[in-house]
């Protein structure tokens, strides 16, 4: 029988932020919303948290969903790519080929399970081999050479006029186990997109990353817009 398992990347290392993972945003660590979020959900059988720091793996609130998993030091360097330690725990925890996996980002703490389930219905119902999620983005993007890649230069249109293209947010994947072996990737074959507010383009990475994403919080809490699980 298939399950699907959650899989939350946080490294202690982190560069820009000391184990930002963990950072109080807006009156919890920053993990625990997607977490929260996630044990919120029928379709999730199991969340894992793929950490090398103790620190991480104490600040997170038991659950029974929730599972820690030690990843390797060499996929825990700055230069390891998340593909890498999603195989790592693929190949460790000899999940079956038709295992659902659900890669979440903890620096996007505005995804709501609601978002979740819309992902799902995606995967689930659409025939797509795997599904990302997206904001749409409509902005003046030029190459490094001088050259306007999303806009014509002697037309120029207004904003709205513009065509629209998609940024992923990295708030969350879902694929296969098999898919993802077999193609090294997080997404592959047909994909759908499930599209989020603009705002939650904002990644918690820098500490003005913070001042911005606990007003918009704030401002989503107060307005009911989210209702944190």
């Amino acid at each position: 029988m298939s399950k699907t398992i959650a899989f939350i990347p946080a490294r202690g290392g982190s560069k820009s932020i000391k184990l930002k993972n963990i950072k109080l945003f807006y009156g919890k660590p920053l993990i625990q919303w997607n977490i929260n979020e996630l044990i919120a959900l029928d379709q999730i059988d199991e969340i894992i948290v793929a950490t090398d720091s103790q620190e991480i793996e104490s600040a997170i609130e038991p659950n029974p969903k929730v599972k820690i998993y030690h990843r390797e030091a060499e996929n825990a360097q700055d230069c390891s790519s998340t593909e890498s330690v999603m195989l790592e725990y693929i190949r460790n925890a000899k999940l079956n080929d038709d295992d659902v996996f659900i890669l979440v980002q903890a620096t996007s703490p505005f995804t709501h399970k609601s978002d979740f389930v819309s992902g799902f219905t995606l995967f689930e119902k659409e025939d797509n081999d795997s599904v990302l999620a997206v904001v749409p983005f409509k902005r003046l993007v030029w190459s490094e050479d001088k050259k306007p890649l999303t806009f014509d230069l002697d037309k120029r249109q207004r904003r709205q006029d513009f065509d629209t293209y998609y940024l992923e947010n990295g708030a969350f994947y879902i694929n296969t186990v098999k898919n993802i072996v077999e193609n090294k990737s997080r997404i592959s074959g047909r994909f759908g997109f499930h599209i989020m507010p603009e705002y939650t383009a904002l990644e918690m990475d820098e500490l003005i990353d913070w001042d911005f994403g606990e007003i918009q919080m704030k401002k989503l809490i107060e307005n009911k817009e989210f209702i944190p699980s």
